[in-house]
């Protein structure tokens, strides 16, 4: 590895209605389009840095760093939309939740299985109305663009540390840690299908940073193509000019702040 690829950071990031949001190591920065004009703001992330050293736990605490950068940002940009705000999707989510739960009342691994699948339902919703899809694509374009020493407009959509390739690992594990815990315990409550949950992510987080650690290997490959198939059909959109603008805006806000950290 050269020096200049050592210098780079570990960027991700988030889609929104009407612009991006990008996590660096420290820092969060934020851009939207409003009226036609660019805003732009930045900020400190929290860190739980007790879960550090625990597999599993870790990231799950990575997962809980990113959702509480999200009131910050609303915070600091009361006009960003975020991807779960719009009434189509608070309808998809109640609807996905009530199918749900009737799924797993009939028991089962194909019940489970199917409850697993409807959970993704209002993500989906969300990709398919708006300019999310769009700003998906503007997220892994500016980053492969930072992270390749290249131009936005000429990098990929798809991107192989996408949240996508979450999603398989996450409902295979969900599915099998549901059906161990039925056969462990006659009736499990909701604290204990909570647990499931979260060590299901764990699981999934695991699996995405061997993924990304060995990512020239044949398994690492098999691992990340049904995430990458999920951005390219549906959870990716080619952006216009304007929206890979908003995404320049983001990335120089994180790289100005962290620097300066």
């Amino acid at each position: 590895m050269s020096e200049h690829e050592e210098e780079k950071l570990r960027l991700g990031g988030m889609a929104l209605g009407n612009g991006l949001l990008v996590h660096g190591p420290t820092h969060w920065a934020a851009a939207i389009r409003t009226r036609g004009e660019i805003e732009v703001a930045s900020g400190r992330k929290p860190k739980l840095k007790a879960l550090d050293a625990v597999p599993g736990a870790r990231g799950v605490a990575r997962l809980a760093e990113a959702f509480a950068v999200i009131p910050l940002v609303k915070r600091a940009l009361p006009q960003a939309r975020l991807p779960l705000e719009s009434g189509r999707v608070l309808a998809a989510t109640a609807g996905a939740m009530a199918a749900g739960a009737a799924l797993k009342r009939r028991g089962g691994v194909s019940g489970e299985a199917a409850a697993a699948g409807i959970s993704i339902l209002p993500a989906l919703v969300a990709l398919r109305a708006g300019d999310l899809a769009a700003y998906h694509g503007v997220e892994h374009k500016a980053i492969a663009a930072y992270e390749q020493g290249s131009d936005a407009a000429d990098a990929a959509k798809e991107h192989d540390r996408c949240g996508s390739n979450l999603v398989l690992p996450m409902l295979v594990s969900n599915v099998a840690g549901a059906a161990l815990l039925k056969r462990l315990v006659a009736r499990p409550g909701p604290l204990a299908g909570a647990a499931v949950s979260l060590a299901s992510a764990g699981v999934a987080v695991e699996a995405f940073i061997w993924a990304e650690r060995n990512a020239d290997t044949p398994t690492a490959r098999a691992f990340r193509r049904p995430g990458f198939e999920l951005q390219r059909a549906m959870g990716t959109r080619e952006p216009t000019a304007q929206q890979l603008e908003v995404g320049r805006a983001a990335l120089e806000e994180i790289l100005r702040v962290e620097g300066a950290a």
